[in-house]
């Protein structure tokens, strides 16, 4: 299976009817943030059947993939990324760490090509956030200055990108990503962002710790975008949510955990 292969069969099933509603839940129409992109209309487990198809694809016909013009085309190509490198982690051989790493830089090479939240979200933590966990020939200075760049990009998938990785270093109960970009985000502008932000930390409380997730919203919570706040209290209990959602500036006692 080569890459014009897979691009071929894919059109092959393009669903006009489909495709109108996918545009309008990505937000592509102007001044949208996923203006100008194009759908053939293939819902994601029929794209995961191509995925599969291509999962031993070098990374130059997976280059062809995500420089596709077709949303689903490009969603195809990362998560084949992802399929491999699940399969380069099974062993910690000087080969596979080379070949991580490797993917690694493909992956962040194209990052800005991941340009919707799905793209970003269903391969991010899977590469660039479990890499971070991982032996690597890239010391954790250098990774912790990659996440850096991407959160200091002005590109908004690349900031996402640095965000929502961090759900892999929370499933491994390490907070310390998490923390970091959502204070680098905290006033980021754009919803998706505040989504991302809330989201993480959410994720943040549930697997390493809620009193940690506390201390930050003492420190940040009069000072969120709304939306960050409510995504990060959304799983709290309802006294504990009213309470965080009306702080606002003074002294309070301490909130309610039940």
């Amino acid at each position: 299976m080569t890459a014009n292969e897979i691009i071929e069969g894919m059109k092959t099933l393009e669903n006009p009817e489909k495709r109108k509603v996918l545009m309008g839940f990505f937000k592509t129409d102007k001044g949208q943030y996923g203006e100008g992109d194009q759908f053939l209309g293939l819902p994601v487990p029929e794209t995961r059947l191509f995925v599969k198809q291509g999962k031993d694809l070098p990374l130059e016909e997976v280059q062809q993939l995500i420089d596709s013009p077709w949303h689903e085309v490009r969603l195809c190509g990362f998560l084949i990324l992802v399929n491999q490198f699940e399969r380069l982690c099974k062993r910690d051989t000087p080969e596979t760490v080379r070949q991580r790493d490797e993917l690694v830089a493909f992956y962040l090479h194209n990052a800005k090509r991941a340009n919707n939240w799905d793209l970003t979200d269903l391969s991010c933590y899977k590469v660039v956030g479990r890499w971070l966990l991982l032996p690597s020939q890239t010391s954790d200075d250098e990774k912790l200055a990659i996440m850096d760049r991407l959160a200091a990009s002005n590109n908004l998938w690349e900031q996402r990108i640095s965000m929502v990785s961090t759900m892999a270093t929370n499933m491994s109960g390490n907070p310390f990503y998490t923390l970091r970009y959502a204070e680098v985000h905290l006033h980021h502008p754009h919803d998706l962002m505040q989504k991302a932000v809330g989201w993480m930390l959410r994720e943040m409380g549930k697997r390493c710790s809620m009193d940690i997730l506390r201390d930050f919203l003492k420190e940040h919570a009069t000072e969120m975008p709304r939306t960050a706040l409510r995504y990060a209290i959304e799983k709290m209990p309802q006294s504990e949510r009213i309470y965080w959602l009306t702080r606002r500036g003074g002294t309070l006692p301490d909130p309610p955990l039940g």
